[in-house]
This record gives structure tokens, C-alpha cells and sequence, in this order.
């Protein structure tokens, strides 16, 4: 069995288990912003984001980054023979939009606590136009990762 091969493919399954989630938890929190606090339906939305967040989202985000950075770490050890592959712009790339994706990650589990506390001030309209963030830069992302552009 190629180590790297199964390595790589956890880590896209990490990853879309990841974008499952952080995708999707915004499209709740647009369908949250329209019900009364403290309504049957608030606790409800409470729920399913609050699972959604700890038990999915939380542990595919842990293993895609763990994984991915088995995967650097190989890379640099034993495929291509140091670690100057970091400083090459599709990489450079792909670094930038998973620091993006954790720091929008952090932003929604903030955004669930608001929700939980009745204070939430962000509209469906917000939630709605901000639910594709995380797909814009998976489109870089993978498109980094498959042409690797600049060496």
C-alpha cells in the first residue's frame, strides 16, 4: 500500500467532511436569523447547529489538518526532497485559503454562540451571501493543488 496515496485520500475525505459542515452551517444560520429567540424553533436550530459544529465540523477540521500536515511533512521528507515546495505560489495558495477556511471555522462557531445567547444582529441576507466564502476557496484551493501554478 503507497502511504502517501492513503494519506492523500483521508485527507480529501477529511476535507469534504469539513466543507460539508462549513458550508451548511450557514444556510442554517439564514433559515436561525428568521425565527423568534427563545421559540421551539430557536432551540431547535440551537441544537442541530451545536451538533453540527462539535461533531462534525470540529473533528473533520482537526483531521484535515493533521493530515494535510502528514502530508507536507512527507512531501518534504520523502517525495520531494525538502521543504522549499512552501514557498511555491500554488502552495502558497492553498496555505492561504485553509488559514482562511479555520479562521471562517472559528468565525461560525462564534457566530453559533451569538445565535445560542439570543444575540445574534447578522440577517438571513448575510448568512445566505456569505454561505459560497468556503467554496470560492476550495476552487482555488484544489485548482492550486492539481495545476500547481508557478513551479
Amino acid at each position: 500500500m503507497n502511504v502517501y496515496d492513503l494519506l492523500r485520500g483521508l485527507h480529501i475525505l477529511a476535507v469534504i467532511a469539513w466543507m460539508a459542515g462549513i458550508m451548511y452551517l450557514p444556510r442554517l444560520f439564514a433559515y436561525h436569523a428568521e425565527v423568534t429567540p427563545g421559540s421551539e424553533m430557536d432551540r431547535t436550530f440551537q441544537v442541530m447547529e451545536l451538533k453540527l459544529y462539535r461533531i462534525i465540523m470540529g473533528p473533520a477540521m482537526v483531521a484535515a489538518f493533521l493530515l494535510g500536515l502528514a502530508l507536507i511533512w512527507f512531501d518534504a521528507t520523502a517525495r520531494l526532497g525538502g521543504w522549499g515546495f512552501l514557498l511555491k505560489p500554488w502552495m502558497l495558495a492553498k496555505l492561504s485559503g485553509a488559514i482562511f477556511l479555520i479562521g471562517w471555522h472559528h468565525y461560525l462557531g462564534a457566530a453559533r454562540k451569538r445565535f445560542a445567547a439570543g444575540t445574534n444582529t447578522r440577517s438571513n441576507r448575510f448568512w445566505r451571501a456569505t454561505n459560497e466564502l468556503p467554496f470560492l476557496a476550495a476552487i482555488v484551493m484544489v485548482l492550486a493543488a492539481t495545476l500547481e501554478f508557478g513551479g
